[in-house]
């Protein structure tokens, strides 16, 4: 399981407000060698940045949404401030903070500030709307929550975005302050640019022997990652079912999520919860980890306790496999997706494949008012983020399938 519950006290870590520090590091290549070295990321493209540039010019207040595809993805920002150029803040979940000294030191020193995922952190959102109305710097959001792992599909937005945005709407209108607040929803996406069945072949090949299973070579490099995926997910279904089960796909890895939170929701939250996964991991999470953190717990509650955030770690890789995401016509980059979440799955480890581009595009900014249509199922301003990044990433998709590349 990944670090991202940190058995410790939340302490709140704001940004580093100064201008010097971080354009010098932006003028050197120390994010860029970190992201080559620990993501494989050797290139990059920023498109339309002179919207973001105009809305900036203008004195708007500026919040930038990227769609989170992959762990580089904070650091991967670089790119575009460059490109602006311009200095910024980010909101950064708190275990980033805890992975190593480069992030403990970078993210501060570069606008990040931290944010508890596991509670409600009134000092992170205060921090977030005070720069947003402020305008001295654009806010970097990232509002599914969450790494999705893939290019071309978004997890579920979360609300906490919006609000902070038309709160500084509100702010600056109080105040009379010229200008207003903008949204510019940006896309991430990552090109392969290796011999990617090479690549893989080893990699397959570990895995598969962790099964005792002799190299499955004489296969299609899909068919052998599609294969290799029914296996973890009838071993899963074997331990929480007690055997294989039966029907499509998607149907199987939603019993087999159910099957894993139901009980633990029942015992923490006292019934199912009618949410997006994303959101019934969270109000787990809340209702777990602070006894972890400021409790004196028995041993054996302790010990409890992890198990089932070892269980809800699961839910969310089982959560985040699109069913279809193998079917039709697809980009190469999503059999080294696939196998990249089975490798981390099954050892806690990606090995990183030959070098990646980093295609960053930029959207049409988006207006943001100070109240929100209740009328609405759900958040109008979510659903024009989430529409904009999936219209820009399909474009980015047909557009590598057309060329070939």
């Amino acid at each position: 399981m990944q670090d991202i519950v940190i058995e410790k006290p939340y302490k709140f870590r704001p940004p580093h407000h100064g201008n010097w520090l971080p354009r010098c590091i932006r003028k050197t290549k120390l994010v860029e060698g970190w992201l080559k070295k620990n993501e494989a990321v050797f290139q990059s493209q920023v498109r339309h940045v002179e919207r973001l540039r105009q809305t900036i010019d203008e004195g708007h207040s500026v919040l930038i949404t990227p769609n989170h595809c992959r762990t580089a993805d904070p650091l991967a920002m670089i790119y575009l401030v460059k490109a602006i150029p311009c200095l910024i803040y980010a909101m950064a979940s708190w275990h980033l903070f805890n992975q190593g000294r480069f992030m403990a030191w970078a993210i501060p020193k570069l606008g990040g500030f931290s944010i508890n995922r596991e509670g409600v952190d009134r000092q992170a959102l205060s921090m977030a709307i005070d720069v947003l109305a402020d305008a001295a710097r654009p806010l970097i959001v990232f509002p599914e929550g969450a790494v999705s792992g893939t290019n071309d599909v978004l997890n579920e937005m979360m609300d906490g975005t919006a609000f902070i945005a038309r709160a500084a709407a509100k702010r600056r209108k109080k105040m009379d302050t010229p200008g207003k607040v903008f949204v510019h929803p940006v896309a991430l996406r990552y090109v392969y640019h290796g011999d990617l069945e090479a690549g893989l072949r080893p990699i397959l090949d570990a895995l598969e022997a962790r099964f005792s299973w002799q190299p499955q070579s004489q296969l299609a490099l899909p068919d052998r990652i599609q294969h290799l995926g029914e296996m973890i997910l009838t071993a899963k279904e074997l331990e929480y079912f007690g055997d294989r089960q039966s029907g499509e796909l998607a149907s199987r890895l939603n019993n087999l999520l159910d099957r894993i939170l139901a009980p633990l929701e029942e015992k923490w939250l006292g019934a199912v919860q009618d949410e997006n996964v994303i959101q019934r991991i969270k109000l787990l999470r809340l209702k777990i980890v602070p006894g972890l953190i400021h409790g004196d717990l028995p041993e054996d509650e302790r010990a409890e306790r992890w198990r089932h955030l070892a269980d809800i770690y699961l839910a969310q890789q089982v959560g985040s496999y699109p069913p279809d995401y193998l079917s039709g016509d697809y980009p190469r980059e999503r059999l080294l997706e696939i196998v990249e979440r089975f490798e981390e799955d099954l050892t806690d480890n990606v090995t990183l494949h030959g070098e990646r581009e980093v295609i960053i595009d930029v959207g049409e900014r988006i207006e943001v008012g100070t109240e929100r249509d209740r009328s609405a199922d759900s958040d109008p301003l979510m659903k024009q983020i989430q529409s904009s990044i999936g219209s820009m990433l399909a474009g980015m998709r047909n557009e590598q399938q057309a060329t070939g590349s």
